[in-house]
């Protein structure tokens, strides 16, 4: 089965507290995502991570978000918070994630940052690699954080993508525009964070369902019309 013939997964990244995760976790969301890095409005602390991680064990996969860290400290913090993917988001080489990967038993999510179709040239560069590529927006040049600005992409550029290799989407996203970048783009999976918040940091319980369900309908009726 191909990757674009698999059920849509969705992930909300960037949750900090036991109300949000609950809201998201109540949405039946196949993955939650947790942000390590210091300098991000997102960022949790391990140990507040580690009491996180347990409300969602069994319920969803835990996605632990770093950036350029070394293989002692994904160490540690794997054995803290005990998530069961690491999603790098960093200037990661493939060594380094293959090195990640053989030295951490995890999953691992690598993200790309996308501006224009030429920055589609190292999709090719993570494959069979990295277990899932995420496709985020480029952050604008001088962010302190690599990821949750709000942007998006040109989603059309994504057309001519390997669709044998499963990726994500994020960059953007939110409850009004998701649904056109899952017709446009047909990724294996959705990934939101600042679309789902009400100021940066802080997720809102009522777009976090909005968001879900509208990634839901969309999924679904992309599916039919593969079937048409």
């Amino acid at each position: 089965m191909s990757a674009s013939a698999q059920p849509l997964a969705i992930k909300i990244c960037g949750l900090s507290t036991p109300e949000t995760l609950e809201a998201a976790l109540a949405t039946g969301v196949e993955m939650i995502g947790l942000v390590f890095h210091p300098k991000s409005p997102r960022f949790v602390p391990p140990e507040e991570a580690a009491a996180l991680a347990a409300m969602a064990r069994g319920r969803a996969e835990i996605v632990a978000l770093v950036v350029d860290r070394d293989i002692a400290e994904l160490t540690d913090l794997v054995e803290a918070v005990r998530p069961d993917w690491l999603q790098l988001h960093g200037r990661e080489t493939p060594e380094a994630v293959r090195a990640i990967r053989d030295a951490t038993g995890l999953r691992v999510i690598k993200a790309l940052g996308i501006a224009d179709r030429h920055d589609l040239a190292a999709f090719a560069a993570y494959q069979g690699i990295a277990d899932r590529i995420l496709l985020d927006a480029k952050p604008p040049k001088d962010a302190a954080y690599p990821g949750g600005h709000g942007r998006t992409f040109d989603w059309s550029i994504l057309a001519a993508l390997d669709r044998t290799s499963p990726f994500m989407l994020s960059g953007g996203l939110d409850p009004v525009n998701v649904a056109q970048a899952i017709a446009m783009a047909r990724p294996w999976g959705v990934d939101v964070s600042s679309g789902v918040e009400r100021a940066p940091g802080v997720k809102d319980v009522d777009r976090i369902t909005e968001f879900v369900v509208a990634a839901r309908a969309a999924a679904a009726a992309a599916a039919e019309a593969g079937r048409t």
